[in-house]
C-alpha cells in the first residue's frame, strides 16, 4: 500500500469507500507527508499576515490566502496588503493583467502610483470592466484595455518597474483574497519580467488576445539562485503538452488542487501514473465538480484515487500540481480545454523543493477540510 494511504489509515479515522459522486469526510487534521515533516534545507522566513500565510525566500515571496482567519470576513490583513505595498514602492511602471478588480487596497495603490507619475497600464476581461473599481481607474486617467472577445482574459499578474512579477491564482477581488483558497508569488527577476512584459504588450499594445498570438516568450526558462523557472502563456505555448511531459515523468507523487479539471488528457496521464504506483491525492472545488460537464472527479473516484471535494464555503481556486515534492505547477491556468485553447492564461513551473514544501503545506490545509 502506498505510503500516503498508510499514513491516512494509521493517523486518521478509517475511511469508507467512496462512490463516483461522494467522498467521506476526513478527520479535521490534514494528512502528513513523510518528506515534508523535515525542515527545509535552508530556512525561509515567515511573513506574518493576520489573514494569510507567507514566506520570504529572498528572491521570492510566496503567499496563500486563509479563509479560516477570523479577520477574513472583515476583508483585512490578507495577501493583498503586500501587493499594495509593492505598488506603492514602484518608481517607474506598473503593468497589470487581471481578470477582475474589486480590491480597494490594490485600486488605491494604483491610483497613488498614477498620481505620483508612475506609468500604470492595465488589461482586463471586458465583462468585468464595468465594475466600480476599474471605472475609478479609468476616470483617473489610467488606460485599461478590455479583451472584447468570447474567450476570457484570465491572467492575474502584475509587473513592477520591469524587475519583479506577481502572479498566481488570485483574482484581485475581495472574495479572491479573503473567501477563496488562492496563491500568489512575487519573483524579483528582470528576465522573468521581460517574459511577462512581452505578453502584456501583445495584449495592451498589439491588441492581440487568445489564439491571435504567437509564442514569443524571450526567456522560456529562467534560473534564479539555482532554481529553474519555466514560463508558459496560453494559448500561445501549447501548455497541455508540456504538462503531460512533466506528469508522465512523475516517480513518487502527484498532489493537486484544481478549481476546474475537465481536460481528459491530463486526467488520463494522472491516472496512468497512479496505475504505475505513483501516489496521487487531490482536492477539487465542490461547486465546479457538481456543475462541470466532463469533470475528471468521477473518473478519479472510480479509479480509487484519494481525490475529494473541498470543504471551503468559498471557492477552492488553486490550479496547482506538485510533482515528486520538488516541482510546482501553478498559475491562472485551469486544467481545462478552455484554458488550453481560448483563454489568456499564465503558468509557471518551478523546480524547487522548498517552494514545493510550501505548496504541500497549503495542500495539507485544504485537504484537511475536504468533504
Amino acid at each position: 500500500m502506498k505510503n500516503f494511504l498508510t499514513l491516512l489509515f494509521v493517523i486518521l479515522i478509517p475511511l469508507t469507500a467512496c462512490d463516483s459522486t461522494t467522498a467521506t469526510p476526513l478527520a479535521s487534521q490534514p494528512p502528513t507527508v513523510d518528506s515534508v515533516t523535515e525542515e527545509p534545507s535552508s530556512p525561509l522566513t515567515d511573513i506574518l499576515l493576520p489573514a494569510g500565510f507567507g514566506v520570504d525566500g529572498g528572491w521570492f515571496q510566496l503567499y496563500f490566502t486563509n479563509p479560516e482567519s477570523p479577520l477574513a470576513s472583515q476583508e483585512t490583513g490578507g495577501i493583498d496588503g503586500p501587493l499594495a505595498e509593492a505598488i506603492d514602492a514602484a518608481k517607474l511602471s506598473v503593468d497589470v493583467a487581471v481578470y477582475s478588480l474589486s480590491l480597494n487596497s490594490v485600486r488605491d495603490a494604483l491610483l497613488r502610483a498614477h498620481d505620483r507619475g508612475v506609468q500604470v497600464r492595465m488589461v482586463m476581461e471586458s465583462d468585468n470592466l464595468d465594475r466600480a473599481d476599474p471605472q475609478k481607474l479609468i476616470e483617473a486617467g489610467i488606460p485599461i484595455l478590455g479583451d472584447r472577445r468570447e474567450g476570457l482574459m484570465h491572467n492575474k499578474f502584475v509587473i513592477i518597474d520591469n524587475s519583479e512579477v506577481w502572479t498566481g491564482s488570485t483574482n484581485f477581488t475581495d472574495s479572491g483574497a479573503y473567501a477563496d483558497n488562492n496563491n500568489v508569488i512575487r519573483i524579483r527577476s528582470v528576465k522573468l519580467a521581460e517574459n511577462f512584459t512581452k505578453e502584456f504588450e501583445e495584449m495592451f499594445i498589439d491588441d492581440k488576445f487568445g489564439d491571435n498570438v504567437a509564442a514569443e516568450t524571450p526567456n522560456p526558462r529562467v534560473t534564479i539562485d539555482g532554481t529553474p523557472i519555466d514560463t508558459y502563456f496560453s494559448p500561445d505555448d501549447g501548455v497541455q503538452n508540456s504538462l503531460l511531459d512533466i506528469i508522465s515523468e512523475a516517480q513518487e507523487s502527484i498532489y493537486f488542487m484544481a478549481f476546474s479539471f475537465t481536460a481528459d488528457p491530463l486526467g488520463e496521464a494522472v491516472r496512468a501514473r497512479a496505475e504505475e504506483g505513483v501516489t496521487v491525492a487531490g482536492v477539487m472545488d465542490t461547486e465546479q465538480v457538481n456543475s462541470n460537464i466532463g469533470t475528471e472527479f468521477d473518473l478519479f473516484s472510480q479509479a480509487g484515487l484519494d481525490v475529494y471535494r473541498d470543504g471551503n464555503d468559498g471557492q477552492m481556486h488553486h490550479k496547482v500540481m506538485i510533482i515528486d515534492e520538488s516541482i510546482v505547477i501553478f498559475g491562472s491556468y485551469n486544467f481545462t480545454n478552455s484554458a488550453e485553447e481560448r483563454n489568456d492564461e499564465t503558468l509557471l513551473v518551478i523546480y524547487n523543493e522548498e517552494i514545493a514544501a510550501q505548496f504541500i503545506a497549503e495542500f495539507q490545509r485544504v485537504y484537511g477540510r475536504v468533504q
